[in-house]
Protein backbone atom coordinates (compact mmCIF):
# COMPACT_ATOMS: atom_id res chain seq x y z
CA UNK A 1 0.00 0.00 0.00
CA UNK A 2 2.85 2.31 0.84
CA UNK A 3 4.55 1.57 -2.50
CA UNK A 4 1.33 2.34 -4.43
CA UNK A 5 0.88 5.63 -2.59
CA UNK A 6 4.49 6.59 -3.25
CA UNK A 7 4.13 5.75 -6.95
CA UNK A 8 0.90 7.82 -7.20
CA UNK A 9 2.65 10.84 -5.65
CA UNK A 10 5.57 10.50 -8.08
CA UNK A 11 3.23 10.37 -11.09
CA UNK A 12 1.29 13.37 -9.80
CA UNK A 13 4.49 15.39 -9.29
CA UNK A 14 5.66 14.53 -12.82
CA UNK A 15 2.33 15.64 -14.26
CA UNK A 16 2.49 19.02 -12.52
CA UNK A 17 6.09 19.51 -13.68
CA UNK A 18 5.18 18.76 -17.32
CA UNK A 19 2.18 21.10 -17.48
CA UNK A 20 2.89 24.91 -17.63
CA UNK A 21 1.51 26.91 -14.74
CA UNK A 22 -0.80 29.03 -16.87
CA UNK A 23 -2.43 30.60 -13.85
CA UNK A 24 0.85 32.43 -13.11
CA UNK A 25 1.45 33.77 -16.68
CA UNK A 26 -2.00 35.02 -17.72
CA UNK A 27 -2.19 38.83 -17.84
CA UNK A 28 -5.03 40.27 -15.88
CA UNK A 29 -8.00 41.33 -17.97
CA UNK A 30 -8.87 43.97 -15.42
CA UNK A 31 -10.22 47.01 -17.35
CA UNK A 32 -8.41 49.42 -15.00
CA UNK A 33 -5.05 47.79 -15.79
CA UNK A 34 -5.65 48.01 -19.54
CA UNK A 35 -6.63 51.70 -19.32
CA UNK A 36 -3.53 52.40 -17.26
CA UNK A 37 -1.26 50.87 -19.90
CA UNK A 38 -3.00 52.81 -22.68
CA UNK A 39 -2.54 56.02 -20.67
CA UNK A 40 1.18 55.33 -20.25
CA UNK A 41 1.57 54.63 -23.97
CA UNK A 42 -0.33 57.78 -24.86
CA UNK A 43 1.78 59.86 -22.48
CA UNK A 44 5.00 58.49 -23.98
CA UNK A 45 3.74 59.32 -27.47
CA UNK A 46 2.76 62.83 -26.35
CA UNK A 47 6.17 63.37 -24.75
CA UNK A 48 7.83 62.38 -28.03
CA UNK A 49 5.61 64.78 -29.97
CA UNK A 50 6.33 67.63 -27.52
CA UNK A 51 10.06 67.01 -27.87
CA UNK A 52 9.72 67.02 -31.67
CA UNK A 53 7.73 70.27 -31.62
CA UNK A 54 10.24 71.86 -29.27
CA UNK A 55 13.10 70.76 -31.54
CA UNK A 56 11.41 72.10 -34.67
CA UNK A 57 10.49 75.36 -32.95
CA UNK A 58 14.09 75.78 -31.84
CA UNK A 59 15.34 75.15 -35.40
CA UNK A 60 12.81 77.65 -36.78
CA UNK A 61 13.92 80.19 -34.18
CA UNK A 62 17.55 79.77 -35.19
CA UNK A 63 16.64 80.18 -38.87
CA UNK A 64 14.65 83.29 -38.00
CA UNK A 65 17.46 84.91 -36.03
CA UNK A 66 20.48 83.84 -38.08
CA UNK A 67 20.24 84.10 -41.90
CA UNK A 68 21.85 81.43 -44.07
CA UNK A 69 25.60 81.52 -43.42
CA UNK A 70 26.75 80.87 -46.99
CA UNK A 71 26.08 84.47 -48.06
CA UNK A 72 28.55 85.71 -45.47
CA UNK A 73 31.64 84.43 -47.25
CA UNK A 74 32.97 86.41 -50.22
CA UNK A 75 34.67 89.57 -49.07
CA UNK A 76 33.15 89.33 -45.60
CA UNK A 77 36.33 90.47 -43.85
CA UNK A 78 37.14 93.09 -46.46
CA UNK A 79 37.28 96.75 -45.46
CA UNK A 80 36.19 97.75 -48.97
CA UNK A 81 32.70 98.94 -49.83
CA UNK A 82 32.85 96.67 -52.89
CA UNK A 83 34.58 93.39 -51.97
CA UNK A 84 33.28 91.42 -54.97
CA UNK A 85 34.89 90.32 -58.24
CA UNK A 86 33.08 91.53 -61.33
CA UNK A 87 33.79 88.27 -63.16
CA UNK A 88 31.57 86.39 -60.68
CA UNK A 89 28.52 88.66 -61.01
CA UNK A 90 25.61 87.16 -63.02
CA UNK A 91 24.13 89.21 -65.87
CA UNK A 92 20.66 88.93 -64.34
CA UNK A 93 19.25 88.03 -60.93
CA UNK A 94 15.72 88.20 -59.46
CA UNK A 95 15.91 89.63 -55.93
CA UNK A 96 13.17 89.29 -53.31
CA UNK A 97 12.61 92.72 -51.74
CA UNK A 98 9.70 91.86 -49.47
CA UNK A 99 10.16 92.38 -45.76
CA UNK A 100 11.67 95.83 -46.32
CA UNK A 101 11.74 98.76 -43.88
CA UNK A 102 12.43 102.35 -44.84
CA UNK A 103 15.87 103.39 -43.47
CA UNK A 104 14.40 106.75 -42.45
CA UNK A 105 11.14 108.60 -43.19
CA UNK A 106 12.72 111.67 -44.79
CA UNK A 107 12.15 112.72 -48.39
CA UNK A 108 14.75 112.38 -51.15
CA UNK A 109 16.95 115.48 -51.34
CA UNK A 110 19.48 114.24 -53.92
CA UNK A 111 18.99 111.46 -56.43
CA UNK A 112 21.24 108.75 -57.78
CA UNK A 113 23.17 109.70 -60.90
CA UNK A 114 26.02 111.60 -62.45
CA UNK A 115 27.12 114.78 -60.65
CA UNK A 116 28.49 117.16 -63.28
CA UNK A 117 29.60 119.61 -60.58
CA UNK A 118 31.92 117.04 -59.01
CA UNK A 119 32.59 115.00 -62.16
CA UNK A 120 31.53 111.72 -60.58
CA UNK A 121 28.62 109.39 -59.96
CA UNK A 122 26.45 109.68 -56.89
CA UNK A 123 25.92 105.98 -56.24
CA UNK A 124 23.08 106.33 -53.76
CA UNK A 125 20.37 108.75 -52.76
CA UNK A 126 20.29 111.33 -49.97
CA UNK A 127 17.40 111.35 -47.54
CA UNK A 128 16.50 114.27 -45.29
CA UNK A 129 17.06 113.81 -41.56
CA UNK A 130 17.78 115.85 -38.47
CA UNK A 131 21.01 115.28 -36.58
CA UNK A 132 20.81 112.13 -34.46
CA UNK A 133 17.61 110.85 -36.10
CA UNK A 134 17.40 107.05 -35.88
CA UNK A 135 18.49 105.08 -38.95
CA UNK A 136 16.94 101.63 -39.48
CA UNK A 137 17.98 98.41 -41.23
CA UNK A 138 16.23 98.13 -44.60
CA UNK A 139 16.10 94.29 -44.55
CA UNK A 140 17.00 91.41 -42.26
CA UNK A 141 20.71 90.74 -42.38
CA UNK A 142 24.07 90.98 -40.73
CA UNK A 143 26.53 93.82 -40.18
CA UNK A 144 29.54 93.37 -42.47
CA UNK A 145 31.33 96.60 -41.68
CA UNK A 146 31.26 99.73 -39.56
CA UNK A 147 33.91 102.18 -40.69
CA UNK A 148 34.94 105.82 -41.10
CA UNK A 149 35.97 107.60 -44.31
CA UNK A 150 36.89 111.27 -43.88
CA UNK A 151 36.61 112.28 -47.55
CA UNK A 152 33.45 110.38 -48.32
CA UNK A 153 30.92 108.41 -46.28
CA UNK A 154 32.08 109.62 -42.86
CA UNK A 155 30.86 107.03 -40.37
CA UNK A 156 29.08 104.30 -42.33
CA UNK A 157 27.50 100.89 -41.86
CA UNK A 158 27.25 98.11 -44.45
CA UNK A 159 24.65 95.36 -44.00
CA UNK A 160 24.54 92.17 -46.04
CA UNK A 161 21.13 90.60 -46.56
CA UNK A 162 19.89 87.06 -47.35
CA UNK A 163 18.26 88.37 -50.56
CA UNK A 164 21.75 89.06 -51.97
CA UNK A 165 21.77 92.82 -51.49
CA UNK A 166 24.09 94.95 -49.40
CA UNK A 167 22.88 98.30 -48.09
CA UNK A 168 25.16 101.19 -47.18
CA UNK A 169 24.28 103.95 -44.69
CA UNK A 170 26.58 106.99 -44.67
CA UNK A 171 27.33 110.26 -42.78
CA UNK A 172 26.32 108.77 -39.42
CA UNK A 173 26.92 110.28 -36.01
CA UNK A 174 26.88 107.10 -33.97
CA UNK A 175 26.84 103.33 -34.55
CA UNK A 176 24.23 101.27 -32.70
CA UNK A 177 25.47 97.93 -34.06
CA UNK A 178 28.76 96.05 -34.35
CA UNK A 179 30.34 93.94 -37.14
CA UNK A 180 28.93 90.38 -37.37
CA UNK A 181 25.80 91.40 -35.47
CA UNK A 182 22.54 89.93 -36.82
CA UNK A 183 19.84 92.54 -37.37
CA UNK A 184 16.17 92.53 -38.32
CA UNK A 185 14.44 94.84 -40.78
CA UNK A 186 13.42 98.01 -38.93
CA UNK A 187 16.00 97.57 -36.17
CA UNK A 188 17.86 100.79 -35.23
CA UNK A 189 21.44 100.57 -36.51
CA UNK A 190 22.74 104.13 -36.14
CA UNK A 191 22.06 107.79 -35.46
CA UNK A 192 22.20 110.00 -38.54
CA UNK A 193 24.45 113.00 -38.94
CA UNK A 194 26.80 114.91 -41.22
CA UNK A 195 30.19 113.20 -40.87
CA UNK A 196 32.62 112.87 -43.75
CA UNK A 197 32.10 114.77 -47.01
CA UNK A 198 28.78 116.36 -46.16
CA UNK A 199 27.30 119.85 -46.10
CA UNK A 200 24.53 119.09 -43.60
CA UNK A 201 22.66 116.27 -41.85
CA UNK A 202 21.35 113.65 -44.27
CA UNK A 203 21.46 109.90 -44.84
CA UNK A 204 23.39 108.67 -47.85
CA UNK A 205 21.72 105.34 -48.70
CA UNK A 206 22.98 102.79 -51.23
CA UNK A 207 21.63 99.46 -52.45
CA UNK A 208 24.26 97.17 -53.96
CA UNK A 209 24.21 93.74 -55.57
CA UNK A 210 27.65 92.08 -55.55
CA UNK A 211 29.27 95.51 -55.70
CA UNK A 212 27.01 97.04 -58.34
CA UNK A 213 25.44 100.21 -56.94
CA UNK A 214 21.78 99.87 -57.97
CA UNK A 215 19.68 102.99 -58.26
CA UNK A 216 17.62 102.80 -55.02
CA UNK A 217 14.69 104.31 -56.94
CA UNK A 218 14.55 101.08 -58.93
CA UNK A 219 13.61 99.19 -55.75
CA UNK A 220 11.96 101.73 -53.44
CA UNK A 221 9.11 104.16 -53.94
CA UNK A 222 10.41 106.67 -51.40
CA UNK A 223 7.47 109.01 -51.81
CA UNK A 224 5.00 106.33 -50.71
CA UNK A 225 7.40 104.54 -48.33
CA UNK A 226 7.16 101.17 -50.03
CA UNK A 227 8.76 99.03 -52.74
CA UNK A 228 7.58 99.21 -56.33
CA UNK A 229 7.11 95.43 -56.53
CA UNK A 230 7.88 92.35 -54.41
CA UNK A 231 10.86 91.46 -56.59
CA UNK A 232 13.53 93.44 -58.38
CA UNK A 233 15.37 92.00 -61.38
CA UNK A 234 19.00 93.06 -61.35
CA UNK A 235 20.54 93.44 -64.80
CA UNK A 236 23.97 94.76 -65.67
CA UNK A 237 22.40 96.80 -68.45
CA UNK A 238 19.61 98.44 -66.41
CA UNK A 239 20.72 98.59 -62.76
CA UNK A 240 21.32 102.37 -62.94
CA UNK A 241 17.79 103.09 -64.13
CA UNK A 242 14.99 104.09 -61.74
CA UNK A 243 11.48 102.68 -61.91
CA UNK A 244 8.36 104.77 -61.50
CA UNK A 245 4.85 103.31 -61.58
CA UNK A 246 3.11 106.56 -60.67
CA UNK A 247 0.49 107.68 -63.24
CA UNK A 248 2.13 111.09 -63.47
CA UNK A 249 5.65 112.20 -62.65
CA UNK A 250 6.05 115.48 -60.84
CA UNK A 251 9.26 117.48 -60.79
CA UNK A 252 10.58 118.35 -57.35
CA UNK A 253 11.30 122.01 -56.60
CA UNK A 254 15.03 121.41 -56.47
CA UNK A 255 15.08 119.55 -59.79
CA UNK A 256 15.48 122.48 -62.19
CA UNK A 257 17.48 122.80 -65.38
CA UNK A 258 20.49 123.59 -63.21
CA UNK A 259 20.13 120.29 -61.34
CA UNK A 260 23.55 118.64 -61.12
CA UNK A 261 22.10 115.14 -61.17
CA UNK A 262 21.41 113.20 -64.36
CA UNK A 263 18.98 110.31 -64.25
CA UNK A 264 20.33 107.13 -65.77
CA UNK A 265 17.62 107.27 -68.42
CA UNK A 266 18.98 110.60 -69.73
CA UNK A 267 22.58 109.39 -70.10
CA UNK A 268 23.77 109.98 -73.66
CA UNK A 269 24.52 107.10 -76.01
CA UNK A 270 27.92 108.58 -76.91
CA UNK A 271 30.56 110.83 -75.41
CA UNK A 272 33.08 113.04 -77.19
CA UNK A 273 36.49 112.93 -75.53
CA UNK A 274 37.67 116.29 -74.19
CA UNK A 275 41.16 117.46 -73.36
CA UNK A 276 42.35 115.99 -70.08
CA UNK A 277 39.88 113.07 -70.16
CA UNK A 278 41.02 109.56 -69.40
CA UNK A 279 39.18 106.34 -70.09
CA UNK A 280 38.87 105.72 -66.36
CA UNK A 281 37.48 109.19 -65.59
CA UNK A 282 34.89 108.89 -68.36
CA UNK A 283 33.87 105.41 -67.19
CA UNK A 284 33.46 106.60 -63.59
CA UNK A 285 31.41 109.57 -64.74
CA UNK A 286 28.88 107.26 -66.36
CA UNK A 287 28.81 104.62 -63.63
CA UNK A 288 30.71 101.86 -65.38
CA UNK A 289 34.12 100.24 -65.26
CA UNK A 290 36.92 101.11 -67.68
CA UNK A 291 36.85 97.48 -68.83
CA UNK A 292 33.19 97.79 -69.79
CA UNK A 293 33.85 101.05 -71.66
CA UNK A 294 36.71 99.41 -73.58
CA UNK A 295 34.50 96.47 -74.55
CA UNK A 296 31.76 98.81 -75.80
CA UNK A 297 34.26 100.53 -78.05
CA UNK A 298 36.43 97.60 -79.06
CA UNK A 299 39.51 99.02 -77.37
CA UNK A 300 42.46 97.02 -76.15
CA UNK A 301 43.99 97.77 -72.75
CA UNK A 302 46.97 99.47 -74.42
CA UNK A 303 44.86 101.69 -76.70
CA UNK A 304 44.89 105.44 -76.01
CA UNK A 305 41.91 107.75 -76.48
CA UNK A 306 42.22 111.02 -78.39
CA UNK A 307 40.57 114.43 -77.97
CA UNK A 308 37.53 114.54 -80.22
CA UNK A 309 37.14 110.76 -80.29
CA UNK A 310 33.52 109.59 -79.94
CA UNK A 311 32.96 106.77 -77.46
CA UNK A 312 29.89 104.58 -77.15
CA UNK A 313 28.27 104.61 -73.72
CA UNK A 314 25.56 102.00 -74.41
Amino acid sequence: MFRIKTLFCSVLAFAFAAVPMSAQTITSKNPHSQAHKQLLASRAKSDDQIKLVEKNTFIDLIDDIEPEPDIYTEGWNSKRVNPFKESDVPNSKVIDVTGYFMPCPGQVTSNYGYRAKFGRMHKGIDLAIRSNDTIYAAFDGKVRLTNYEAKGYGNYVILRHPNGLETVYGHLNKFLVKPDQVVKAGQPIALGGSTGRSTGPHLHFETRYMGYAINPNAIFDFKNKTTHTDTYTFSKSTYTQPRNYAPKTTVAKNETKENTYKSAQSVKATYTVKKGDTLSSIARSYGMSATTLRKLNGLASADKIQTGQVLKLK
